[in-house]
């Protein structure tokens, strides 16, 4: 994807951000005609990083589609704080199916809507990494099989926030959860356990892939823009820090995702066919030190500091810098963009 970044420098005016750009121009969250597909009124914690990942990726789905769109929803945080009977937080055509088969349903409404000749409905599905990772994973691997025209938008906050922050499959190791607690010799998620979803829907062959993250919502509208400009099964992986299971500032939300994409935990890239073909690109790498720092459930690893564990994590880091070439110095296409 290639995009220029717009820098503003004027000062003593009252204007800012998108405003400044003519309209067609803008975001979808600066322009008056946003849909709120998730409006207010919704229960989410403070601070909450799915609920402003979902309501920029569906306000983008929106617009890309011209309103023709329908949502389905796995059981989970964002199902539960947005819909407490008998209200509702969304705007949109919006289905609850059950914790595990979202994707099975989506899949389900694509084919209604083709048999009934409305190929202009386009179909979102989205779930939290445990709907995602866990329990409905046999059902995206076989929507992705299929290669079904839908979206699966997953928001990994990395455990099971709705019911308790459980551990999920895409929880980091080390890190506290009230199923892996931070107590015994080796204390915090197990080393080597879980999965990578991204990676994984890459080994379909499926025509899109992305991760993205809150750190950086310009970057995320544009890439559920371009999966809407795909037909078939798409896969969007967004990061969305979650303060209550992190044990972080609800202040911080921001702050704590753009560490992780700086650090090189969560890399942002793009591929189609199985196949990278665009990252954004680390402008310089910061330590995994600053993002664990703003977290109480890596506070047992640095007081007292657990320097195995920490290097271990940095490991994993470095790993990703590498697979991904997310630094300056290994830029190979024009189509990387660079964090800033």
């Amino acid at each position: 994807m290639t995009t220029s970044r717009i820098k503003f420098y004027q000062t003593g005016t009252f204007t800012v951000g998108n405003r400044l750009l003519d309209e067609s121009d803008r975001t979808v969250q600066a322009s008056m005609d946003r849909t709120n597909s998730l409006n207010s009124g919704h229960r989410a914690c403070q601070g909450c990083g799915e609920a402003l990942g979902a309501r920029y990726v569906l306000d983008s789905v929106m617009r890309a589609t011209n309103h023709h769109m329908v949502a389905v929803n796995a059981t989970g945080c964002l199902e539960v704080f947005s819909s407490p009977y008998p209200d509702s937080s969304w705007q949109i055509p919006w289905l609850h199916s059950l914790f595990g088969n979202a994707p099975a349903v989506a899949s389900g409404v694509a084919a209604a809507l083709r048999a009934k000749g409305q190929s202009e409905v386009r179909v979102v599905a989205q779930g939290g990494d445990g709907a995602t990772v866990d329990i409905g994973f046999g059902c995206l691997s076989g929507m992705f099989e299929r290669n079904d025209d839908v979206l699966y938008v997953c928001y990994d906050n990395e455990a099971y926030m709705n019911t308790g922050v459980q551990r999920s499959g895409s929880t980091p190791p080390k890190a506290w959860t009230n199923t892996t607690q931070a107590v015994g010799p080796e204390p915090g998620n197990p080393v080597g356990v879980g999965k990578y979803v991204p990676r994984i829907a890459m080994a379909h062959g499926i025509p899109f892939v992305a991760t993205a993250s809150v750190a950086d919502l310009h970057d995320l509208e544009a890439k559920v823009r371009k999966a809407m400009s795909f037909h078939g099964a798409r896969y969007l992986h967004v990061h969305v820090p979650c303060p209550l299971g992190w044990k972080s500032d609800p202040a911080h939300t921001i702050k704590v995702a753009r560490l992780a994409v700086e650090s090189g935990l969560f890399p942002l890239f793009e591929a189609e066919g199985g196949e990278v073909t665009a990252r954004t690109l680390i402008r310089k790498q910061v330590p995994v030190d600053e993002y664990l720092a703003l977290q109480g459930r890596f506070r047992h690893l640095l007081d007292p500091r657990d320097e195995p564990a920490i290097q271990h994590i940095q490991a994993l880091a470095d790993a990703n810098i590498r697979t991904y070439r997310l630094l300056d110095d290994m830029r190979d296409s024009h189509n990387d963009k660079k964090l800033t």
